[in-house]
């Protein structure tokens, strides 16, 4: 069983993931995107507003998250997003920015937004071990 710092570390040696998204008709939607996490696994990532990712999320705020891919371990990752304040940029700053550098010079566009999720479960699988080390969080 992987312990929550454990998930923590594994989400830290990550830049990217694949975020899902669902639409107004229901339908599905998927995008890459630069994200950071808070020592509570939240995920933090920006987006502009004239997304589709954007527009789906302020319709439907249920996401998920798929991370991995250097080596056989991965995270699947669902959670509730919500549009964070200006106020708490500092969470943006501290956990996103400090991570991906790159992504702080999108702050100056006033179309970007951020978003903070709330994990409500996750799946940590290692299949480099027999039988599959499989670790859920139910939160």
């Amino acid at each position: 069983m992987k312990s929550h710092r454990d998930i923590y570390d594994f989400l830290n040696s990550y830049g990217l993931a694949v975020l899902s998204t669902i639409n107004t008709e229901g339908l599905p939607h998927c995008a890459i995107v630069g994200f950071g996490q808070t020592e509570n696994l939240e995920i933090l990532f920006g987006t502009d507003n004239t997304s589709r990712k954007y527009r789906n999320l302020k319709a439907n705020p249920h996401i998920a998250f798929a991370i991995g891919g250097n080596t056989p371990e991965t995270i699947q990752y669902e959670g509730i997003a919500r549009e964070i304040e200006e106020s708490e940029l500092y969470l943006v700053r501290d956990n996103y920015w400090k991570k991906n550098p790159h992504a702080e010079e999108h702050y100056k566009n006033e179309t970007e937004r951020y978003f903070i999720v709330t994990p409500t479960w996750i799946r940590y699988t290692d299949l480099r071990v027999h039988p599959w080390d499989i670790s859920e969080i139910a939160l």
